[in-house]
């Protein structure tokens, strides 16, 4: 889409010249004084306002004033004539982004803009990305090395650069945004937006007009025109975490934007085009609440084009050592604490733990531990002591062991295979100690290690 530009300029020619000059490039309306520019920012979002500063009715610096006021987020440039320079700079001051002298090139006003242009990019970034770098969201925060994980991997190297919906399921804590982020930063959009929304943490009654934006007067206390985030989100990625949230009155909405690429915003007659793609994640079994009622049928099955799920931590715990030095690691530099290991007897507590909060748990039992470290070395008297006998099962119990599992043959691979995992964690990987310990051969020890895929 064509970014627009509002030009305030009291002389027709002025208005003309600039029009003809950007409507290549810009989506450009033009018109007289301040007056008439505010009127024309409470029917539509601009994204730059060229503002000249002498001009009857409102001048430039009272429609700066006003714009601030009303919390107007449009970037402003100023015009400035002979003589008057140093209202161009008080107004700098107190919020315009740059001035243009005039009379001025072609050049110098398509140059002022660029500079705007990236100047509103980069605060963007920072924004949605929290000041955090784009590669902490390719492959480093997935953590895994567990069969399930490896091909979650290989499916997001496969989709990434595709814009069909994905859908991420998968228990709290599991990472189904690090994903979304994962697919997004992978990708050809990888410089655009990425928008994450968390759908059940936004009041029912604001929803509507933060996805989609409103106009002036839609409702009480719109007092101006605003973007929503799927246009923010344009040539980029906007993710809806917890979408089983959505209303079902959105849903339908939703399912336009879906369907037809483009957005309507709250009170307006006419649509506006976006070129977004949508990830969506929820912990709700979306098939179940569609059946019910209370997902609509139509969107599910748009959003289920693709579905990544996310396995609960319990299922791959043999990812818990990598995961673990990965948080030390990341926590000890943050923190700017020299936390070089964690003791066998913490790790061994970690193993025997279900994790109920998954990898988000992993990651704050670790942070705390690390906060509490009086030493080089994670400690027990470090973590919480609740981890000591965990939430379904008891210190030393074996994991995977729940009501469902009465299969011997399925338990006994089960059992085989984490006690191979310990033993090998015990001896810091020697084989033959391993095998000594669990009381078979070194060659029976190997052939095992082989068939479970153990590394």
């Amino acid at each position: 889409m064509k970014k627009k530009i509002l030009i305030v300029d009291d002389e027709e020619s002025m208005r003309h010249m600039l029009t003809s000059m950007l409507d290549e490039e810009y989506e450009v309306k033009a018109c007289a004084d301040g007056t008439q520019a505010l009127e024309e920012m409470s029917k539509d979002a601009f994204d730059f306002v060229l503002c000249d500063i002498k001009m009857p009715k409102m001048d430039g610096m009272a429609l700066l004033e006003e714009m601030k006021a009303r919390r107007i987020p449009t970037t402003l440039i100023m015009m400035s004539a002979y003589g008057t320079m140093e209202t161009a700079v008080e107004a700098v001051k107190k919020g315009a982004y740059d001035y243009i002298n005039k009379p001025f090139t072609s050049d110098e006003v398509i140059v002022t803009l660029k500079k705007a242009e990236e100047r509103e990019r980069l605060l963007r970034e920072n924004i949605q990305l929290r000041k955090e770098l784009e590669r902490e969201f390719t492959f480093e925060n997935l953590i895994g090395k567990n069969s399930r994980m490896l091909q979650i991997f290989d499916t997001i190297k496969k989709i990434s650069d595709v814009k069909t919906t994905v859908l991420i399921t998968g228990e709290s804590g599991t990472g189904k945004e690090l994903v979304a982020k994962a697919l997004h930063f992978n990708s050809s959009r990888r410089n655009k937006p990425f928008i994450p929304v968390n759908c059940g943490a936004i009041p029912e009654n604001l929803l509507e007009s933060e996805l989609f934006g409103h106009v002036k007067g839609a409702f009480t206390g719109a007092s101006y025109t605003k973007k929503g985030l799927f246009e923010e989100a344009d040539e980029g990625t906007i993710f809806l975490d917890e979408i089983g949230e959505l209303p079902l009155l959105l849903q339908v909405k939703l399912l336009r934007v879906l369907q037809e690429g483009e957005v309507r915003r709250v009170g307006d007659t006419k649509a506006i085009r976006a070129d977004v793609r949508l990830i969506a994640a929820s912990i709700k079994d979306l098939d179940r609440e569609t059946k019910e009622g209370r997902f609509r049928e139509d969107l599910f099955y748009r959003l289920n084009v693709m579905t990544i799920h996310l396995p609960p931590l319990r299922e791959r715990m043999d990812d818990i050592p990598l995961m673990a030095d990965h948080f030390l690691k990341k926590y000890s530099q943050k923190l700017q604490k020299n936390i070089e290991r964690i003791e066998p007897d913490v790790m061994r507590v970690f193993m025997n733990y279900d994790w109920p909060g998954n990898v988000r748990e992993v990651e704050n039992v670790i942070e705390r531990a690390i906060v509490l470290a009086e030493t080089n070395t994670l400690r027990l008297e470090d973590i919480p002591e609740e981890l000591g006998l965990g939430p379904s099962r008891a210190r030393g119990a074996i994991p995977f062991l729940g009501d469902a599992d009465l299969s011997i043959k399925k338990m006994e691979r089960r059992i085989e295979e984490e006690l191979i995992r310990r033993a090998l964690m015990r001896t810091k990987g020697n084989k033959t100690q391993a095998a000594t310990l669990l009381e078979i051969s070194h060659r029976a020890l190997l052939y095992k290690i082989k068939e479970y895929g153990i590394e």
